[in-house]
């Protein structure tokens, strides 16, 4: 792209170079047939720390890849405003995430074709999600080889995960080698988006194989100020680039692909959202669409931490120099080792009630141990366990505190606001006690060092969750999908009551699926490349 031209035009203009917008690129670029930019309003995804699976503790506050993004005080966590990391880089939050591959259940997918999304029940996104992968343990009906997307076996072996696994099945989980299988119940090792023990960004596995082609045009350190529209057909995208303003004309679509927080703000700020809001901030109202930034769901975590007997824990190596000098030369060598853990190692999914029909409670168990994720860890010996309720009843809402593009957004996410999401958290953590004090764990747990014995009753329960509850980074929702009158955008993804926009990423989720966000989303874009490249002929 000629960079003394302001303005330029190609067939596809995508806003945000994140897990949806790189597969975006690289689908609707691979023909030769469009002509499709890719702005991105970080930098390329040159940090080191970046391409290590351990390295998201790294880059957990790290400013020049992340948004650093803070809830309001949220209500039913005594007020306490919770950090809310997003990527802001090459790849997006698959840059910065925990890395865990985890699709969630059928019944979620079914769910959303329940509820009106012709198209998006599960026997219509295994195919998507098949498409994608790279599975490392080979292809079968729920899994696919040959796709950019490598999924992987972890790559070190750690007696605590291990235990874990064992202690599950001693309180009566099913053990399970496959989450994204026939089924998630049960407990297990989690797979990770890595290839050969490095991650494997939506940056790196869609966008690398693509950059040399002469259609494809990537910009970065590019913030999206507004869409441009022509009565109400989207038209162009107006950015800042080295200080000064562009526009990029799409002859076709605009995709917006910034993830749950800044798509709904980019729509916002560019006239399609609640009437009130923008009349406050002084823009002009292209569409009154009060659904804009709406129904945002997140995964709420609370940790338990537990003192190890023995020196075996990632705080022991990190904490010893000559341990620590030894993992950095093992996985340079060999890229094993320690220096590989994702956001989980091993974990589980239950139920804690036999009245639900799959499970509502995902574990994440990590053998490391901190006050805060992102912080330093623990001079002692000590593993970590989470709780996390999978289908909060919760909402929340995105909703701009400026009409300037760089001021971050207000974010309310309304964390415990139902009996339903407050049982499932009292219920998790007693469940997760149990498993923690099994047989398979006797060598190994000495005590509990946060909550600690004396909490124990359900008000003091509810109580340590409110006091230390955090995110698991799943934003979803904002941008919903569906046929209501609050929904954002149809089963194609395009704009209710505009032409030539659409939205691709995890805010077009109808609600909060039951694992991790970042292979969803994926498959929303695959499937939406298809959408659009159908629409184009």
């Amino acid at each position: 792209m000629n960079k003394n031209n302001q303005a330029s035009e190609f067939d596809y203009v995508i806003v945000g170079a994140g897990s949806a917008g790189c597969v975006l690129a690289n689908r609707l670029s691979a023909d030769g047939k469009h002509s499709v930019l890719l702005l991105e309003a970080g930098p390329k995804d040159t940090n080191l720390w970046i391409h290590v699976p351990v390295g998201y503790g790294k880059l957990f506050k790290e400013k020049s890849v992340n948004w650093m993004y803070q809830t309001e005080p949220e209500p039913g966590l005594n007020g306490r405003q919770v950090f809310q990391p997003r990527g802001k880089v090459l790849g997006g939050s698959s840059s910065i995430n925990g890395l865990l591959y985890v699709r969630g259940q059928h019944e979620d997918y079914d769910r959303w074709r329940q509820r009106g999304n012709a198209g998006w029940g599960y026997d219509d996104v295994l195919p998507y999600f098949r498409k994608a992968e790279n599975q490392q343990r080979g292809g079968d009906k729920y899994h696919g080889t040959g796709g950019p997307l490598p999924v992987s076996d972890w790559r070190h072996r750690d007696p605590l995960s291990e235990a874990f696994v064992l202690a599950a099945a001693e309180t009566g989980i099913p053990t399970n080698p496959d989450f994204n299988g026939a089924t998630q119940e049960g407990a297990g090792f989690f797979q990770t988006t890595t290839r050969r023990g490095r991650r494997a960004s939506s940056a790196f596995s869609y966008l690398r194989p693509a950059k040399g082609r002469s259609n494809l045009h990537i910009e970065t350190s590019a913030l999206a100020q507004r869409i441009l529209f022509e009565g109400r057909r989207a038209r162009a995208v107006e950015y800042k680039q080295d200080g000064r303003l562009r526009t990029a004309r799409a002859r076709k679509e605009i995709l917006v692909s910034s993830g749950a927080y800044n798509s709904p703000q980019l729509l916002q700020l560019s006239g399609v959202g609640p009437a009130d809001l923008l009349k406050q901030h002084g823009i002009e109202i292209v569409l009154d669409a009060p659904g804009v930034g709406n129904d945002l769901q997140d995964h709420m975590q609370v940790r338990i931490v537990t003192r190890c007997a023995q020196k075996i824990t990632l705080n022991d190596i990190v904490n010893n120099p000559v341990r620590r000098v030894m993992a950095g030369i093992q996985y340079a060598a060999l890229r094993k080792g320690p220096l590989t853990i994702a956001a989980g190692t091993s974990g589980a999914f239950f139920k804690t009630s036999p009245r639900l029909a799959s499970p509502d409670i995902q574990i994440h168990f990590l053998p490391f141990s901190t006050d805060k994720m992102g912080e330093k860890l623990h001079s002692l010996s000590g593993f970590t366990a989470s709780v996390c309720q999978l289908r909060p009843e919760s909402r929340g809402s995105l909703r701009i505190k400026s009409a300037d593009p760089a001021q971050p957004p207000e974010i309310r996410i309304n964390y415990l606001a139902t009996e339903t999401d407050r049982r499932a958290f009292i219920d998790g953590v007693r469940i997760l006690r149990r498993i923690l004090a099994a047989p398979a764990l006797k060598a190994y747990a000495v005590a509990e060092v946060d909550p600690g014995p004396k909490v124990q009753s359900d008000d003091e329960l509810l109580d340590f969750c409110r006091r230390t509850g955090s995110t698991v980074y799943h934003p979803t929702s904002t941008c919903r999908m569906g046929s209501d009158p609050l929904a954002v955008v149809d089963q194609r993804l395009r704009v209710r009551g505009i032409e030539g926009l659409r939205v691709v990423d995890a805010s077009v989720m109808p609600d909060l699926m039951s694992g991790n966000t970042n292979a969803p989303t994926i498959m929303i874009a695959e499937k939406a490349s298809d959408m659009i490249l159908e629409d184009a002929r």
